[in-house]
């Protein structure tokens, strides 16, 4: 792809997010891709620098690396929209609705898309009673958070209260969702392509924090072994659960395959990692896509409202 059009491009990166560090891995990864592919690319974190530099630098684009709240929730959006400046990934509404899991079921749900059943939590919910409709385990997370952040897998009724300050401590909404046990499977989108799925093996009982970007112990595989008309099946549900957020440019879809080939879908991710423990870059290059032609794409597909 020809990247001398692109002009002076910002790569946001760290942020103010609990995802700052893994921001920060994957904006570099991204403007080291970028310069490689000949654009005048550069680092610009929102937390060192007041984003209307972004016109005052003279940048013609940006590309967001941004990760989890400010960065992938509308905010970081509306402020590049106001500014008249295309980015990359979903826009306002989109990212506002993907970032919001309790939000996503509700669209999900009138939509036909399946998703874990789940009960919003709040201090003095009867946890007791939760635990009887949703069955144990069952997960409670923060509800506008990313990377596993704050999420807990409760096995006993008695932890559901300590579970819940734990998430609580993150965000103000907190979901108790059904445990769906199965294979863990994502789903990159490109533009308006479902890229192939990945298969994901964790050494642990839960794909967490760490298992996500430090565990050398998680396996990832792509192709995903799946049998050839479940895949396209489940590609083609991804990006139908993507479309009907919204969103747009590229993202993620993340989601549990049981043991009976029913899928159940737990969350979309706008700006998902590229560091080198991402999932789009991988199954980018099984799509046989280099990192640096699958950024470049991304930062063709940069837009304004």
């Amino acid at each position: 792809m020809i990247a001398h059009n692109f002009g002076k491009v910002a790569v946001l990166l760290g942020g103010r997010s609990a995802e700052r560090e893994i921001s920060l891995q994957s904006g570099h990864a991204v403007l080291d891709a970028l310069r490689r592919g000949g654009v005048d690319a550069h680092p610009f974190d929102p937390a060192e620098q007041a984003l209307e530099a972004l016109l005052h630098q003279g940048f013609d684009r940006a590309f967001i690396a941004l990760h989890g709240r400010f960065g992938e929730d509308g905010t970081i959006q509306g402020v590049l929209e106001w500014l008249g400046l295309p980015y990359t990934g979903s826009g306002v509404m989109a990212s506002a609705l993907a970032m919001d899991k309790w939000r996503t079921k509700l669209i999900w749900q009138a939509t036909g898309i399946q998703s874990p059943r789940y009960e919003l939590l709040q201090a003095d919910s009867n946890f007791e009673q939760v635990a009887e409709t949703l069955g144990l385990p069952l997960i409670v997370k923060p509800a506008r958070e990313g990377s596993t952040i704050g999420l807990s897998k409760v096995h006993h009724k008695q932890d559901l209260a300590a579970a819940y300050q734990l998430a609580a401590q993150h965000d103000g909404l907190v979901l108790a969702e059904e445990f769906i046990a199965g294979t863990e499977l994502t789903v990159a989108i490109l533009g308006e392509t479902s890229l192939p799925v990945v298969r994901i093996e964790i050494a642990g009982e839960l794909y967490d924090y760490q298992a996500k970007y430090f565990s050398n112990e998680t396996k990832y595989f792509c192709p995903s072994g799946l049998p050839e008309e479940l895949e396209s099946i489940i590609q083609n549900q991804a990006l139908r659960a993507y479309q009907v957020l919204g969103c747009q440019g590229w993202g993620r879809v993340d989601l549990i395959l049981t043991q009976t080939n029913q899928f159940y879908f737990l969350e979309a991710n706008t700006s998902p990692g590229m560091t080198n423990h991402s999932l789009v870059p991988m199954a980018a290059r099984t799509a046989g896509i280099s990192f640096e032609d699958l950024v470049l794409r991304i930062l063709d597909l940069a837009h304004v409202e």
